[in-house]
């Protein structure tokens, strides 16, 4: 069975694209079958990739909007990606009165999901139409957080939201695969809030090892470059490689 992972935080800035490439990374090194779909109109994770979004004429929107068949860009650093560009802003007015809007990434998917292991969706940072499309599609979420008080607080609204789409039956087998501290530093604040993530989610879900706050991925992402291949003795590479084996567990 395909797991179909969307990498989702209602917080802007939790690092979810910069995860969803490393984590894609990571498992297709260890020999899984990996499409990454970017689902945010920013087109971050289609840059990251090395494209310019700006030159795409097949996207995810027109699967999205028009129902055409998924436009896969194939074996990139070992990965396939179904990119994105600003056209797809254009789904919250296109889809505003469309019938059974909510499952339109999820029939997309749907023919070539066998042929992949893992699908990760990075989705936009705002409960619209796009983000909840992601989740329905989904299989599981990761939640990836900043260790800092603001994102711990919003932490409840995001558990909010996806007892809400599980009780409303839109995405009733949706499950938490766990939350993953990120952008992580040595202070007291940051320790206390991990500490409290911890147990907040005890008993729910796993939290994974903290990631910490490194230059590192922001130069990879500039080459173009997940951070294991731009630097494998990076020592974030392992914490990566240890959520990797985890998800393979799902």
């Amino acid at each position: 069975m395909t797991n179909v992972i969307s990498f989702f935080n209602q917080a802007g800035g939790t690092g979810k694209t910069t995860l969803a490439m490393n984590l894609g990374y990571s498992l297709a090194q260890r020999g899984q079958r990996v499409l990454l779909v970017d689902m945010d109109p920013q087109s971050s994770l289609t840059v990251f990739m090395g494209l310019q979004p700006h030159e795409l004429e097949e996207t995810i929107t027109q699967s999205i909007l028009d129902r055409a068949p998924v436009s896969i860009l194939k074996d990139i650093h070992n990965m396939d990606l179904l990119p994105s560009n600003l056209t797809l802003s254009a789904a919250d007015v296109r889809l505003a009165t469309a019938i059974a809007k909510e499952t339109r990434l999820k029939k997309a998917l749907a023919p070539v999901a066998p042929e992949y292991d893992f699908i990760l969706v990075d989705c936009p940072p705002t409960l619209g139409v796009l983000s909840i499309l992601s989740l329905v599609a989904s299989t599981h979420i990761l939640i990836p957080m900043q260790t800092q008080f603001k994102s711990f607080v919003g932490l409840d609204l995001l558990l909010g939201t996806i007892s809400e789409l599980q009780q409303e039956g839109v995405a009733s087998d949706l499950k938490i695969a766990g939350v993953i501290p990120n952008l992580h530093d040595r202070t007291s604040q940051s320790r206390e809030i991990l500490e409290a993530v911890i147990e907040q989610f005890s008993g729910v879900a796993p939290v994974f090892p903290p990631i910490p706050r490194a230059v590192a991925f922001a130069d990879a992402s500039m080459q173009y470059l997940p951070l294991a291949a731009y630097d494998p003795k990076h020592s974030a590479v392992e914490i990566l490689n240890v959520i990797s084996e985890n998800l393979e567990t799902l």
